[in-house]
């Protein structure tokens, strides 16, 4: 019997699809997606209650090379099991859920692997609800690894193809307008230079029929071509590299604001000059910070839910401004679900956002989608130009830490479990009652310790990786040398657990 099970990544799907020298062997096959797609199709039904040959499914794909033929392959699997399915051909992961909660579709599937390397690929799947969650795509990589391979047809669906772009922009175009009080054909951009940075992915839409159709100069974007060899940097707003990139493009081009995506754009991450020839940007706890600012102007005090690594000064910026942090677990449907049953409580909980760019609103379908995220900024941008304000006013009271890294410490054993439960164990012990630290008490993930000025004047968080078999480390200061001195206490609270490879937590002490 197939076993399709090491495909699942949370709650996506997510495997090697092509073979490059000295990689993986591939296990996302073309038959491997058409199984999926057939899966999907039984899943699908039995979700709606529906007939198989009542549905539709709508496949988009980001610029990966191995994209159209999965693509191809799930359609036929969705096919065999009497399901129409629709090839749209490259698009976004937002434009994907969008044509299913506005655009007829039944279901949508998004082939992606989001920034990973080119080798790999991966998919996402919608209903007209929401995403699918981990529990959703377990029982649809059980049921593909049930379809035989001289499988007969059990349905008569068709493969046709379709556009799910053209409307999703148009959306957000509308979203701009009607927020900024101005009728169709109106270009709020006009005299403003606006630049993107879509590393060869799918997100090079947002500068050429986004932007520029509503007046802005998109002279000086990068990479908008898709190339699904990434030949000039990650497509990740993490990256250092592509930070780097659209950072420069703006000081040179004298860009208002530039903008960069992941490769499937439902990542974002922003760029602001900072009227002395330099620039400032917007990631990580900036990006929450200023969309934190925009949405209490909006909405009044809010309850934001973050991941589980963003600093102390933010949590002082949300709480100090009247809304409230609550900070939860890394993951991004982790801080959606979070968001929507404190909502359900009856909190304001109408912002979701994690510090990889994963940004979602209640007035969205709670829908992780970089261009909406970066809309918003937009149309901010706007108002402050039009009152001669200037948007990193927003921020001026967040408190950046001095100094922040991370280390990535291996597990160098199979019983991975055992391994991080004695290092919590260890933490918990070592820092609990040791003068000088404090273990947060409000923690939902891994153990975080706050530390006072004379040892680290900081914090640190041990955790483990959402993805891989090691325990991430996360640590910031407010004082120059703080991170040595932090990852120094760490290192000899973890001495005597072997199995635990340290050399990232040594490199910072050096």
């Amino acid at each position: 019997m197939k076993d399709y099970s090491s495909l699942q990544n949370g709650s996506d799907v997510r495997g090697v699809a092509m073979e490059i020298p000295g990689g993986k062997p591939v296990n996302l096959t073309k038959r491997a997606a058409h199984d999926i797609g057939f899966a999907f199709g039984r899943w699908l039904s039995e979700r709606t209650d529906r007939p198989a040959d009542g549905l539709r499914v709508a496949i988009g794909e980001d610029s990966r090379l191995t994209g159209p033929d999965l693509s191809r392959s799930i359609a036929e699997g969705l096919s065999l099991r009497g399901v129409e399915a629709y090839i749209s051909g490259m698009a976004s992961t937002p434009a994907m859920f969008m044509c299913c909660a506005e655009g007829g579709f039944d279901g949508g599937i998004m082939v992606t692997a989001s920034h990973l390397p080119y080798e790999r690929n991966g998919m996402k799947f919608f209903t007209k609800e929401s995403g699918l969650e981990k529990a959703d795509i377990k029982k649809i990589l059980a049921y593909a690894a049930e379809v035989p391979d001289d499988m007969d047809k059990v349905g008569e669906g068709t493969i046709g193809s379709c556009g799910v772009m053209p409307s999703y922009v148009d959306g957000l175009k509308k979203k701009i307008l009607t927020s900024l009080c101005l009728p169709e054909g109106a270009r709020p951009f006009e005299g403003m230079k606006i630049i993107v940075d879509a590393g060869n992915g799918a997100g090079g839409f947002f500068a050429t029929e986004l932007l520029q159709p509503l007046g802005a100069d998109i002279t000086g974007s990068l990479y908008l071509e898709p190339d699904g060899r990434f030949p000039n940097h990650e497509p990740n707003p993490e990256n250092k590299e592509a930070m780097e990139a659209i950072t420069n493009a703006v000081i040179a081009s004298g860009a208002d604001m530039g903008i960069i995506f992941d490769t499937d754009v439902d990542r974002a991450g922003a760029v602001l000059p900072d009227g002395n020839g330099g620039a400032v940007t917007l990631g990580r706890n900036r990006m929450i910070a200023i969309m934190t600012a925009l949405l209490k102007r909006q909405y009044g005090p809010i309850t934001v839910v973050t991941d589980s690594i963003t600093s102390t000064g933010l949590a002082e910026f949300i709480n100090g401004m009247g809304c409230r942090h609550h900070r939860f677990k890394r993951g991004y449907r982790n801080v959606i679900v979070e968001a929507q049953r404190l909502l359900a409580e009856g909190e304001n909980a109408i912002f979701a956002m994690e510090t990889s760019g994963h940004g979602a609103l209640k007035e969205n379908y709670f829908l992780d989608d970089g261009a909406y995220i970066i809309v918003k900024l937009l149309v901010e941008l706007v108002r402050t130009r039009n009152e001669g304000r200037d948007l990193l006013d927003l921020i001026a009271d967040l408190r950046e830490p001095k100094e922040s890294s991370e280390a990535r410490l291996p597990v160098l054993s199979d019983d991975m479990r055992s391994v991080t439960e004695r290092a919590f164990d260890a933490v918990r012990s070592y820092f609990g009652g040791r003068e000088g630290y404090s273990i947060v008490p409000e923690n939902y993930e891994g153990v975080r310790v706050n530390a006072d000025s004379a040892h680290g004047d900081g914090w640190f968080l041990i955790r483990c990786s959402l993805h891989d078999p090691l325990m991430a480390t996360n640590l910031e200061s407010d004082s120059e040398g703080g991170v040595k001195l932090l990852a120094g206490a760490i290192l000899d609270c973890l001495s005597d657990i072997k199995e635990l490879d340290k050399e990232a937590l040594e490199k910072l002490v050096r």
